[in-house]
């Protein structure tokens, strides 16, 4: 028997796996001292990332989301590939979906998404410097159209929900915050 804080777990079953999701089940005893089980889902570790170019001006992902069931606005983000560091993972998700390469990042610190049912920190990055744009690098599923608006407009739509991803929502306040410290 291991432990996990103040939870004992019996034993783990991998009740799903992908490339990127895994579904656990645990037979647990409760901090309490009752006997259950608890679920959790492990996505791959990965990033988010804004541009911020010299005027002011930040680079949005616009595309249909498929859980969502609808179109989102979203910093750029990806996951994390093995062997791959965050900043490397940072530059490639820029230059797949925006055509985006910038010459400095920012590490602006982590977020996890939902932390009673799902580990997966997100590592949110700033992008500036020099910005050099060229040509998308889409994969099958992706439709991505570029949303160029000021840094203080992105805040004023995070506050109005029209931007709702989490960790774009952490990324744009904590940007919004550091550039306004320098």
């Amino acid at each position: 028997m291991r432990e996990n804080g103040p939870w004992k777990i019996k034993s783990t079953t991998a009740k799903y796996k992908s490339e990127l999701i895994e579904l656990y089940e645990d037979e647990v005893i409760k901090p309490n001292g009752e006997h259950g089980t608890y679920s959790t889902v492990r996505v791959k570790a990965g990033v988010s990332v804004l541009p911020l170019d010299e005027e002011g001006f930040v680079y949005l992902a616009r595309d249909f989301r498929y859980a969502a069931r609808r179109e989102c606005i979203e910093t750029v983000a990806g996951a994390i590939d093995e062997g791959e560091s965050r900043i490397e993972a940072a530059r490639r998700e820029l230059k797949e979906e925006l055509g985006i390469e910038a010459t400095e990042f920012i590490e602006l610190g982590q977020v996890d998404p939902m932390t009673s049912l799902v580990d997966s920190p997100s590592y949110l990055f700033l992008a500036r410097g020099r910005l050099k744009f060229k040509e998308k690098e889409l994969e099958g599923g992706e439709n991505i159209r570029t949303l160029k608006v000021k840094l203080a407009e992105a805040v004023r739509m995070v506050m109005q929900s029209e931007i709702t991803h989490g960790a774009s929502c952490v990324l744009i306040l904590r940007a919004s915050d550091y550039v306004k410290s320098k």
